[in-house]
């Protein structure tokens, strides 16, 4: 078991210069990456320590998608930076929509499908209490969210399960994010699908999180059908930018064989000195080209704070179910 804390990064300042910024969510991003691999994978390099760049986009493999929990992760990780084009639409759709009391807006990621070997970080018993509720709308005391983890875990893992979930929560396993405010302990069950005809209703679940689309309007509306507050989240606003345009570098360089792509894949000046600084690179360690881009970082950009109490846990990579899991976990979504 590794003792790993569970880190939150924050956005403290405004981008600055682009180089600066664009290193300050590339490094985190190769982060996520490597811890998202398989053991097995990680264990043939020689483990976390010894994984080379070089060797990243070999360990890799994208899979079908990719680009939806890189919606879901990215949606989690604004929430949590507060990043005010998000988090206001967010805090609007708990506290007016869903009547959530509070204002210390806050998201865990409900990552049960998630694989690799730094996969659990943080469990229910540490990120919840006992008196967090989920509210589900119905007109009976909310349900605590804690004793009723594991068996949503249970239930997304094993469609036998779900039919002994209560009937106000059986579709709770279908949870992306509980979205809450930690100030009053209340949660609700949130799904997040970049592709806003995939969007499905269930028990247990109240707010649907979507991009918004052009010359529609991205207002927050009622979805009557489907019983879900839908909650656009805007394509401008300088940090997301940023970070969509991170995880392209990223992407173009990985596909590159961790080379510098030409310049139809990756055209802009900045962009293409993200990725020369990793390509010089590429024969050290992933964790330590992360150390060299902190100094690189655009200072202030991120404040990186822990949670007390959480721990990293590195997953099974047998067919057991996987228990106890809530957590950002960016395996294949970059």
């Amino acid at each position: 078991m590794n003792n790993i804390a569970l880190q939150i990064e924050t956005q403290t300042s405004p981008v600055g210069d682009e180089f600066s910024a664009l290193m300050a969510v590339v490094s985190p991003i190769l982060q996520g990456l490597l811890f998202g691999l398989k053991q097995e994978v990680v264990d043939q390099c020689g483990g976390l320590e010894q994984m080379p760049l070089f060797m990243l986009p070999r360990a890799y493999r994208p899979g079908f998608g990719d680009c939806g929990i890189c919606f879901e992760y990215a949606a989690h990780d604004a929430i949590n930076r507060r990043v005010p084009s998000v988090i206001e639409r967010v805090s609007d759709s708990l506290t007016r929509y869903c009547r959530v009391p509070g204002r210390e807006t806050a998201s865990i990621l409900f990552g049960a499908e998630k694989t690799g070997a730094l996969q659990i970080i943080g469990s229910p018993a540490n990120l919840l209490t006992a008196e967090s509720r989920i509210l589900t709308g119905a007109q009976a005391q909310p349900p605590k969210l804690k004793q009723y983890i594991d068996k949503l875990t249970e239930a997304f893992r094993r469609s036998s399960q779900r039919s002994l979930l209560p009937s106000s929560i059986s579709g709770l396993w279908k949870a992306d994010l509980f979205l809450g405010n930690r100030d009053t302990d209340r949660w609700v069950g949130t799904t997040v699908k970049i592709n806003r005809s995939q969007l499905e209703g269930a028990a247990g679940l109240r707010i649907g999180i979507v991009p918004a689309r052009y010359g529609v309007g991205d207002a927050i509306s009622l979805d009557h059908s489907k019983n879900l507050v839908i909650c656009p989240l805007p394509y401008d606003g300088d940090f997301m930018e940023i970070f969509y345009t991170g995880w392209t570098i990223v992407q173009q360089f990985l596909a590159a064989d961790a080379r510098v792509p030409s310049a139809v894949f990756l055209p802009i000046g900045s962009h293409i000195m993200v990725a020369k600084f990793l390509q010089d690179r590429r024969d050290y360690s992933v964790l330590d080209v992360i150390r060299a881009m902190t100094p690189m970082a655009q200072p202030e950009l991120l404040r990186t704070t822990s949670v007390p109490g959480t721990t990293a846990i590195e997953a099974s990579t047998g067919n057991d179910a996987v228990t106890n899991v809530i957590a950002p976990q960016p395996m294949t979504i970059f």
